[in-house]
């Protein structure tokens, strides 16, 4: 029997943080309202909002909450690893990859298998909207290959922060510096992408240094990070906006930038200043209710909400209805309509695919001697499946369009095989064993 959000608000264990589940939630609502917001469709293709209206681009020191995401992340992974080393004999790494992709993967996994059945029947002939759908429904599975990595690298860097504290942060945060003095100031080609791994690690170490409460000035840790992004931003080479933008030649977001990383940690040191009377605010059983239902279909939200959110624009061009110039008088006007539009029909795309997020029956059983270099394996496929498949986008499926990851070419078909496989190892490296529910 499924446990409803009821059932599980009300057999919540006293000591959760419950804070963390908000943050989870509140954080990927964020990035969909967001998205929602950005996307300046007409019916030459989708254009970028803060592109069309520069002085915009200053609310991404606000609305680009991803590193919220990955410093919740850092939390719960050092919980669940601890908890699964005490009640695990033996080697734990398969076990606790297999625990903690087991939602993840599966509703990322059916998203890239039904959207290539509808690229069939949209792809030939589909006009300029489709194609640049093909491209963006895809791009915002970058976070999970980036989140995907972050769960590969907790058991060695947990070690690091239980034997170095704050140290073990600081080592990837000047290592972070390191690269970008070594990209800006000495010209050292390919040198940026290694922040994709610095700066998102140091911000998934933070969540460790929370889940063992270290974090005991946020008010300091949060000035430190604005101050530092905007001395970065007004005095350095990095971009105002905190996002991606169309066209620029330095992005803070991909390859991440030291600038992103102190607007991590700005944002950081806010949430945890509004822990007191959020968490206060969560004892209300109406409200966690409310964020417990919510924890259990995020994930599926956030892969269909640009679908859904498409599917709004493809459905007003199709019916005529006016569309005007972005960033217009007549264009604001719509936007509330439209994200109500967007949330409906994500509603309704939940609805159709929360099972595959639903955690199934079964609790890991003990790893085999070879599952943890199977486990390792699997998720590196994963990884490079999914962020591989960020860059192709679904049209590549077909007309062979390929993108470069890591210096080697990669198409779309390969993308999904290797993220099929991935997923396939990671499965069978550590076995489960059903075990029953109560009512």
């Amino acid at each position: 029997m499924t446990a409803t959000a009821r059932d599980l608000a009300e057999a919540t264990p006293a000591d959760r943080d419950r804070y963390v589940d908000l943050l989870r939630v509140a954080s990927l609502g964020t990035v969909i309202a967001g998205h929602w917001l950005m996307a300046a469709v007409s019916g030459d293709g989708i254009g970028n909002l803060l592109a069309l209206v520069p002085a915009l681009q200053v609310l991404t020191w606000g609305l680009q909450i991803m590193p919220v995401f990955f410093f919740v992340g850092g939390f719960s992974h050092a919980l669940s690893y601890r908890s699964l080393a005490r009640r695990t004999d033996g080697p734990v790494y398969a076990a606790f990859l297999r625990a903690r992709l087991q939602r993840l993967l599966r509703p990322t996994l059916v998203f890239v298998l039904v959207w290539p059945l509808a690229v069939q029947l949209a792809g030939h002939g589909g006009g300029t909207l489709t194609g640049a759908a093909l491209r963006l429904v895809t791009q915002p599975l970058w976070f999970i290959g980036i989140y995907l990595a972050m769960v590969a690298f907790t058991p060695p860097l947990l070690k690091l922060h239980e034997r170095h504290g704050w140290a073990a942060f600081a080592a990837l945060a000047g290592a972070a510096a390191l690269v970008d003095v070594l990209r800006f100031a000495l010209g050292v080609p390919y040198v940026e992408f290694l922040n994709f791994a610095f700066v998102w690690l140091a911000v998934h170490q933070l969540g460790f240094l929370r889940a063992d409460g270290r974090i005991r000035r946020p008010a300091l840790l949060a000035a430190a990070g604005l101050a530092g992004a905007a001395l970065l931003v007004a005095y350095g080479p990095y971009p105002l906006s905190m996002v991606g933008m169309p066209g620029e030649k330095v992005s803070n977001m991909a390859p991440p930038t030291l600038a992103l990383l102190c607007h991590g940690l700005w944002l950081v040191g806010a949430v945890q200043l509004a822990a007191g009377p959020a968490t206060a605010w969560l004892r209300r059983p109406r409200v966690w209710r409310g964020v417990v239902a919510a924890n259990g279909l995020a994930m599926t939200a956030f892969l269909w909400h640009l679908t859904a959110m498409l599917g709004v624009y493809a459905a007003q061009l199709a019916l005529g209805l006016d569309l005007p110039a972005p960033a217009t008088a007549g264009w604001w006007a719509q936007v509330p309509v439209r994200m109500l539009a967007a949330a409906a029909l994500t509603g309704v795309l939940v609805a159709l695919f929360r099972r595959f997020e639903t955690p199934r029956p079964s609790a890991p059983a003990p790893a085999r001697r070879t599952g943890g270099p199977v486990a390792a394996l699997g998720i590196t496929l994963c990884l490079l499946g999914v962020l591989g498949l960020s860059m192709t986008g679904l049209g590549g499926l077909l007309d062979g369009h390929s993108a470069t990851l890591i210096a080697l070419p990669v198409t779309a078909p390969a993308a999904i095989a290797m993220a099929l496989g991935g997923w396939y190892l990671v499965e069978r490296s550590a076995p489960a064993r059903r075990v029953r529910l109560r009512g």
